[in-house]
């Protein structure tokens, strides 16, 4: 898989990178700034980006501005963003270029390297990868709309679990239930929610942050 990073901290560039080389992909450009990001984006058409949301010279969105803009370049490049913390208006920008392939995730996740390895890579297969913190906020925005208020709080946690990209075993080791219970309010949140039902955990993510950024 051949990766495009943009971080701006030397040591966590770095280590991002090794790491990324440790578990067999190629980081084909390591750029610390938003117009370097968006060259290397748009000239090399990585299998993945991972993007820190904020890159000099302005420490403000560039990453994600450069992200966007590449997306609309290079339709369904899949991105990753990074942040140190949730800003769902963040989430929201990048989704609205296309629910596939894209990701958000807190910096804290880094420290689990297989699991960051594996979100990176499901968004590069064009699947999605949002922190829980991120989807518990966009959720709570949700709040209010008619067909969120008709889940009970058990299908709005199956629903974040599903928008964290878990498959029906993972939902069910999560929550404490069994899969035919998972698989049940699964079948009763999407008609509440006006979404056709789908045999593929990709397709049912996809769904449902489709969903929350309408």
């Amino acid at each position: 898989m051949r990766v495009v990073l943009a971080e701006d901290h030397f040591l966590l560039r770095d280590g991002l990178s090794r790491l990324l080389t440790a578990f067999g992909h190629e980081v084909v450009a390591a750029v610390d700034n938003g117009p370097e990001l968006l060259a290397a984006l748009t000239e090399l058409r990585p299998d993945v980006a991972v993007v820190d949301v904020r890159l000099p010279p302005g420490f403000s969105d560039e990453g994600l501005r450069a992200a966007v803009t590449a997306r609309a370049r290079v339709p369904g490049l899949p991105v990753l963003l990074l942040s140190q913390y949730v800003e769902p208006l963040y989430a929201h920008e990048l989704l609205a270029t296309g629910s596939e392939g894209v990701g958000y995730v807190l910096k804290d996740r880094v420290s689990n390297g297989a699991a960051f390895i594996s979100a990176i890579e499901r968004v590069a297969a064009g699947g999605t990868a949002m922190d829980p913190e991120v989807v518990s906020q966009l959720l709570v925005r949700k709040g209010r709309d008619t067909a969120m208020a008709t889940l009970t709080a058990r299908e709005r946690e199956v629903l974040e679990c599903l928008a964290q990209g878990r498959s029906n075993t993972g939902i069910a080791e999560a929550l404490f239930i069994s899969e035919k219970a998972v698989a049940k309010h699964i079948g009763n949140i999407f008609p509440k929610l006006g979404l056709p039902p789908s045999d593929t955990d990709n397709r049912r993510v996809l769904a449902v942050l489709a969903y929350l950024d309408r």
